[in-house]
């Protein structure tokens, strides 16, 4: 029977994501056949975790359905045993990678992918704490119904399960890589107050992300297309489109990949950084790989603690933190879409090398970009004033520290792709029934 994973990473209370997850995994094997691995991996508090407990126990028995709960003792387990079996040197910094101290949206997939290859799936689906499922007619409406219907598929063969297609011929041979849609609701990024409180302040924050030497224009485009996922227009019918995949409306909480990606090449694993976990749209895009892009969108919503606080602070760190990632990630998208299909083999399978390679080149970057992106956020938000101005003079003495993580970031990505390989072949080596289920 074919294995999926479809997994919920969390550091923060969600009883009700929990129950809506088992609905659609309970859903998933009553309709494809398939063994779902509902994996959930707890970061969160323990009175979370215990409310979570709680939750997974409520969930109704369902045929085809195995529930794993993890706290982060269990996954520190499992990766320990893991790296030991792999035989890779470093152990202590390779499981400082995979479960860091801090947040890391990168190292809670990652965790994820070898997980699923523990389990023996052949795709990881996932999905976030802050979403919701859309219904239709009193339904949710499920995307693992387009996932499970073509991911890993040959492209030729999935025409017939899609609504339309613009397939180059030169990618029917090759697999279903990446199936995603977006969410509708409030922008992905927690930066709509600044959208109301000065547009003209919002347009310079996001346009930050923009690549060194980017025009006016090309920043105008940027700042339209970014965090706003698929609007508001609520679902009413399926659309989903075979050929290359359109990165800009897939997001992370509606996503699945086919093992033949995330087994070859990890996610950055980098700490409090907001959008690490968006390296394999570029390189399955890039590499020529198809993908299906849907309609079946999250209701996404934000928690409280983003908005005040220390809750407040640590979401903006991480953006600014976003914003000096993309100085050392930038070039090697720019690798990656000059290298197109060579990124392949024979077996369109993704080589890693030349991406480890990329990312150690691009370590060596000159900063000045990154210092001027961080006086432009200081000019911001000394603008806006108020909690934001305060946040500039929370940033003013981390200045050094932070430019200092975000080449030290790159740099670890690129060690964990050298490590990849060994480790997903021991976790497919390493038994599974002293996980939690």
């Amino acid at each position: 029977m074919r294995a999926v994973c479809l997994t919920l990473p969390t550091n923060r209370e969600c009883a009700g994501t929990i129950a809506a997850i088992g609905a659609e995994a309970a859903h998933a094997a009553a309709r494809f056949g398939v063994r779902v691995h509902l994996l959930i991996l707890d970061s969160a508090d323990p009175q979370a975790r215990r409310r979570h407990a709680e939750a997974v126990s409520a969930l109704p028995l369902a045929e085809g359905v195995v529930v794993h709960h993890l706290d982060e003792r269990s996954q520190r387990a499992f990766l320990r045993d893991v790296i030991q079996r792999s035989g890779l040197p470093g152990p202590d910094d390779l499981l400082d990678l995979m479960l860091p101290d801090a947040v890391s949206y990168g190292a809670c997939t990652n965790r994820a992918f070898l997980l699923a290859a523990a389990l023996g799936c052949t795709s990881v689906h996932r999905r976030d704490s802050d979403s919701r499922y859309q219904l239709l007619d009193g339904r949710p409406v499920f995307p693992i119904d387009h996932e499970l219907a073509v991911i890993g598929v040959k492209a030729a063969d999935a025409v017939a399960a899609v609504t339309e297609h613009a397939l180059d011929p030169a990618q029917a041979d090759k697999p279903v890589a990446l199936v995603g849609a977006s969410f509708i609701g409030e922008l992905s990024v927690d930066l709509g107050e600044i959208r109301e409180l000065d547009p003209e302040v919002y347009h310079d924050v996001v346009a930050l992300w923009a690549p060194t030497g980017a025009t006016d224009e090309q920043k105008r485009e940027l700042v339209a297309e970014s965090f706003v996922g698929a609007g508001t227009e609520p679902f009413t019918t399926d659309r989903a489109v075979l050929g290359r995949p359109d990165i800009w409306r897939i997001d992370m909480c509606n996503i699945a990949l086919d093992h033949e990606v995330y087994e070859r090449v990890p996610l950055p694993p980098a700490t409090d950084t907001i959008g690490s976990d968006y390296f394999l749209h570029h390189l399955v895009h890039d590499a020529t790989l198809p993908g299906v892009t849907h309609n079946r969108h999250i209701v996404n919503y934000y928690t409280a603690e983003r908005r005040t606080g220390s809750g407040f602070t640590a979401y903006q760190e991480r953006y600014t933190k976003f914003l000096l990632s993309m100085l050392y990630l930038h070039p090697v998208y720019a690798d990656l879409e000059r290298a197109g299909a060579a990124l392949l083999d024979e077996q369109h399978h993704v080589r890693p090398a030349p991406i480890a390679d990329s990312a150690r080149r691009s370590a060596a970057t000159d900063r000045t970009e990154n210092h001027r992106r961080l006086a432009e956020l200081d000019r911001c938000y000394r603008r806006l004033g108020g909690k934001y101005a305060d946040f500039a003079d929370h940033l003013l003495p981390r200045r050094a520290r932070l430019l200092d993580e975000a080449q030290a970031d790159i740099e670890d990505f690129a060690l964990l792709i050298d490590a990849w390989g060994p480790l997903v072949r021991a976790s497919k080596a390493t038994p599974t029934e002293r996980l939690p289920h």
